[in-house]
């Protein structure tokens, strides 16, 4: 039986910055991977350029039952720690929007970084390694497709349920049970809302358009791009507000965002003006609405003229531009979730070094903790934070 001083079991994000860190130490270091290539996710991410960090990361940004664990770790490898490293490596990258930083070319750059880092500080990876069995005697005890292996410390960085395509299993969860700690409800999150009422038929009709929009659920709002669907509605604002939506919950939605619809359509009306609200509103310059979208959103409404607008027909207008209230039916579940809402309960976990509070040698670290970024950088961010500080520790 092969002995390291550290195995992880996940060759993502975490596993990989964990990894690098660990060896760097003089760790002897394993990584375990089930899947064919390790950091499928990251090659996935940011449509194929990986938004690996965001310039205003804060405890904010993210979802825990414990508001407060992610604190740690955030604060001593921040962003910038992450930026000083993508620099090493002369790694060409741009904010696009938010603080959102993403490669220029593409995302194995940044999986090229990881890899040289473990291969540098001489950590080993094995992929095509599923685990059978993991024991604690005196040691961690591995049994697995590719031999037995044991260790001294074991960090799991397996992942969530998210896109099962990519490989994601419950694995993690499952061997935090097996050592007593508990693991709060799973959900879907950053992922699409799917419709089945009267709303599926317009969304249908505009599947494809994009446009800026103001979401708000739970007390939490978002001002970014929604996008129709064949199925409902997605986008980064759709995709943001999902991880405070649960089901029944209703969605209300401001088309026209920092617009005072009421007073435009008033003051239109006061001018006697004569042509059609599809016209008018495509061609006011802060809205970029196309008349296509005015005329399905409002029907009939669309050819009114301000000029023989009662206040009632403005009322109307307003309701369906500025406050579109609805229950979604659903979302489109792990098959196109980013994240996993929920996890592990970091409450049995050390915010400092990842370890298990009662379970001398075992670490948590990355997405299978109860742990959620929002959209735009912050769960890798939440990855190179969590594995960096349990790499310090192992």
């Amino acid at each position: 039986m092969k002995h390291y001083d550290c195995i992880i079991i996940g060759g993502g994000a975490a596993g990989l910055m964990c990894a690098a860190t660990a060896a760097a130490r003089g760790k002897s270091t394993l990584v375990l991977d089930h899947s064919n290539k390790v950091g499928k996710k990251i090659l996935m991410s940011g449509g194929g350029r990986c938004n690996f960090t965001n310039y205003y990361i804060e405890p904010t940004n993210y979802l825990s039952a414990n508001k407060h664990f992610c604190k740690s770790a955030l604060s001593r490898f921040t962003q910038w720690d992450f930026i000083a490293l993508v620099d090493k490596h002369g790694l060409a990258y741009h904010e696009k929007t938010q603080g959102q930083l993403f490669c220029d070319n593409k995302a194995s750059d940044i999986l090229t970084i990881l890899l040289n880092e473990c291969e540098q500080a001489g950590a080993e990876i094995q992929t095509h390694c599923e685990i059978s069995k993991v024991e604690k005697n005196e040691l961690y005890e591995l049994q697995s497709s590719q031999g037995p292996f044991s260790c001294t410390s074991l960090v799991v960085a397996t992942g969530g349920l998210s896109i099962p395509t990519m490989g994601a299993t419950g694995f993690g969860y499952e061997l935090a049970r097996q050592f007593g700690l508990q693991v709060s409800e799973l959900q879907a999150g950053l992922v699409p809302f799917t419709i089945s009422d009267k709303n599926l038929d317009s969304c249908k009709a505009l599947a494809g358009v994009s446009l800026q929009a103001l979401i708000e659920c739970n007390n939490q709002s978002f001002n970014d791009k929604l996008l129709f669907t064949h199925r409902g509605i997605s986008g980064p604002a759709v995709l943001q507000i999902s991880s405070y939506w649960r089901s029944g919950d209703e969605l209300r939605i401001d088309l026209l965002p920092g617009l005072d619809l009421e007073e435009q359509l008033k003051t239109w009306r006061q001018q006697g003006q004569k042509g059609e609200l599809k016209n008018l509103l495509s061609k006011l310059d802060e809205l970029d609405l196309a008349k296509s979208f005015i005329q399905q959103w409002l029907q009939e409404d669309a050819e009114l003229r301000p000029c023989d607008m009662n206040d009632e027909k403005i009322q109307r207008v307003c309701h369906a531009l500025k406050n579109w209230c609805f229950k979604p039916s659903g979302t489109e579940g792990w098959r196109t979730a980013e994240v996993t809402l929920g996890g592990i309960d970091t409450n049995e976990v050390s915010s400092k070094t990842f370890e298990a509070k009662n379970v001398d040698g075992l670490y948590f670290i990355g997405e299978v903790l109860d742990v959620t970024g929002w959209l735009g950088g912050f769960n890798f961010q939440w990855a190179w934070a969590s594995g960096w500080c349990a790499g310090q520790y192992v």
